[in-house]
C-alpha cells in the first residue's frame, strides 16, 4: 500500500498484509483509490480535496485521508475505534510527517458527539462492510455538525448503497467487488 499521488507520491505505507478480519482492517486497493481520486479530481474544476477539511471515518490504516492529505487537503480528522487501527494510523501519519495537519480521535464513528470546530468539506467512509454502519455515521455526522453542507461524501461498502435521509446520491461506481457511492448533503 501507497501513496498514489501528490507531495508524498510513491511513499509505502505501514503494511497490514491481507487487512486483519478480527479488527475489521480491509484496506483500499490502491487501484480502488487511485480511480476514487481521479474521479475527485474530475469534478470540473478545481478538485475539491485541495484546501480542504477532510473527515476519515472507519479509517483503518488512515490511507484515503492521507492520499487526501498529499494531493492538497489542509487537514485530516481520522476516526477509529480499533486499538490496530490507531496504531496504523498513527505510523502512517508519523511516516509522511502530517502530524501538524492531522488529528486522530479513537472513537465510535456512529457516535461522534457535537463537532466542536468547523465542518467537514470531504468525508470518507469504509465501515466494516454490510453492518449498516455507513448509515448510521452519516447520520450521527449530519445531526453534529460534522459535515459541511457542501461537503462530498465517498462511502466504500461491498454493495451500492442509498445514502440516508438528509443526503443526495451523485453517483454509484464499482471496482470489481467494491462500490463507491458519491453524495452530498441534501
Amino acid at each position: 500500500m501507497r501513496i498514489i499521488a501528490g507531495q508524498w507520491r510513491g511513499l509505502k505505507l505501514a503494511d497490514v498484509g491481507e487487512g486483519d478480519a478480527a479488527a475489521h482492517l480491509r484496506p483500499t486497493s490502491d487501484r480502488v483509490r487511485e480511480s476514487l481520486f481521479n474521479i475527485i479530481g474530475n469534478q470540473g474544476g478545481q478538485s475539491p480535496l485541495v484546501g480542504a477539511r477532510v473527515l476519515d471515518l472507519f479509517a483503518g490504516t488512515g490511507a484515503l485521508g492521507l492520499e487526501a492529505l498529499s494531493r492538497g487537503a489542509k487537514h485530516v480528522t481520522f476516526v477509529d475505534d480499533g486499538a490496530k487501527a490507531q496504531k496504523l494510523v498513527r505510523q502512517n501519519i508519523d511516516k509522511c510527517r502530517a502530524g501538524d495537519a492531522t488529528k486522530l480521535l479513537r472513537g465510535n464513528a456512529c457516535d461522534l458527539g457535537p463537532n466542536k470546530d468547523a465542518p467537514f468539506d470531504v468525508v470518507f467512509l469504509d465501515p466494516p462492510y454490510g453492518k449498516g454502519l455507513g448509515d448510521r455515521a452519516l447520520t450521527s455526522a449530519l445531526k453534529n455538525g460534522w459535515i459541511a453542507s457542501d461537503a462530498l461524501i465517498v462511502w466504500e461498502e461491498n454493495s451500492p448503497q442509498l445514502p440516508p435521509a438528509g443526503f443526495f446520491l451523485k453517483e454509484h461506481r464499482k471496482f470489481g467487488d467494491t462500490h463507491i457511492t458519491f453524495a452530498v448533503p441534501a
